[in-house]
């Protein structure tokens, strides 16, 4: 499971996070044990964000009771996605709400030599849970009157603030800002689908 570091910047994060009691859990947030859950190592994934592209290092917590693992991600990463949450946003911004071309929405994201086919999909993600996200949102401030569902939940995005939204979406509702990918239940976690016993 994933919960997320609150932290400012790329930098505060990096000078921050090897330091395991700062920012380590009460609790299990699985499990609901309330023995705070032990240092568990790093674990390393990349981050292209508009003035940072490099590895960062992810800690990890282990519950003692449960024995399951939680990692402190950084609010600035997106689950399963190497981007960061403002690159995404600068260019689904410039996309859909100010008409840009894809190149050029690339450019407004710090990401000139960015793939056609990563804009699309990205375009493809968003549109697919603009309803859900609108409606989510909603807990947040008023929504806007606008056009479609994607200008309304980008609208709001907007006014919330990219990294607020994300903060508000993952860590209370787990919702993942492009929807989470195909192999993972709306929840954020694998699905694990056991027989059932078979009536004879």
């Amino acid at each position: 499971m994933q919960i997320l570091h609150l932290v400012g910047s790329i930098q505060q994060y990096l000078a921050e996070i090897s330091d395991a009691d700062r920012y380590r859990p009460e609790g299990c947030p699985q499990c609901q044990a309330k023995r705070s859950p032990a240092a568990h190592g790093f674990y390393s994934r990349t981050l292209v964000d508009v003035e940072f592209e490099g590895t960062i290092r992810v800690r990890r917590y282990l519950c003692r009771e449960c024995k399951r693992t939680v990692s402190l991600l950084p609010e600035f990463a997106l689950p399963y996605l190497r981007f960061s949450v403002l690159v995404i946003s600068l260019f689904l911004g410039a996309r859909l709400l100010e008409g840009r071309t894809l190149r050029e929405a690339a450019q407004v994201a710090a990401q000139p030599d960015m793939p056609y086919q990563r804009g699309q999909f990205w375009i493809r993600r968003f549109r697919s849970q603009a309803l859900a996200l609108a409606g989510a949102l909603a807990g947040l401030m008023a929504p806007p009157p606008a056009a479609d569902f994607v200008t309304r939940a980008l609208q709001m995005l907007h006014v919330i603030g990219c990294i607020a939204a994300h903060r508000f979406l993952f860590g209370q509702l787990r919702m993942h800002l492009l929807g989470w990918p195909p192999f993972l239940a709306p929840a954020g976690h694998r699905l694990n689908l056991r027989p059932g016993a078979v009536s004879g």
